[in-house]
């Protein structure tokens, strides 16, 4: 398949300039684009590149860590499955980055505390 860099870049230089950054807190899931990106690291859907990602840090307003999320039930040791806005999905753990919070579009829900300590103490026995 044939990746779509450029329709990327045209959105991204869109993002830089015209969104701003976004307050968020960790354990919620946000709408992001995270574009489109080199061989098998995940890529964002539709037109705007875009995928839900959870916040499992915040450093500042501007800068955050996250993972991204794919509605495909897994569970082994680098997706984790958890529940939120009444559907099944995982947790792609092995593709945690550090992103702007200018990527962010719409904030979905926030995970519930049980479920993200969890993802937490399963990333950190990971290291």
């Amino acid at each position: 398949m044939e990746k779509d860099f450029d329709s990327w870049n045209k959105i991204k230089k869109n993002i830089q300039v015209n969104r701003s950054s976004l307050f968020c807190n960790v354990r919620e899931i946000w709408w992001c684009s995270l574009g489109v990106n080199v061989g098998s690291e995940e890529d964002g859907k539709n037109e705007v590149f875009e995928r839900p990602v959870l916040v499992l840090k915040v450093f500042n307003k501007d800068i955050v860590r996250v993972a991204p999320l794919t509605r495909r039930e897994r569970e082994d040791r680098y997706h984790k499955q958890i529940f939120y806005e009444n559907r099944n999905g995982s947790v792609i753990i092995s593709q945690i980055k550090t992103i702007s919070t200018k990527r962010f579009s719409r904030k979905l829900c926030r995970l519930e505390k049980d479920q993200f300590e969890k993802i937490m103490e399963d990333i950190r026995s990971d290291v």
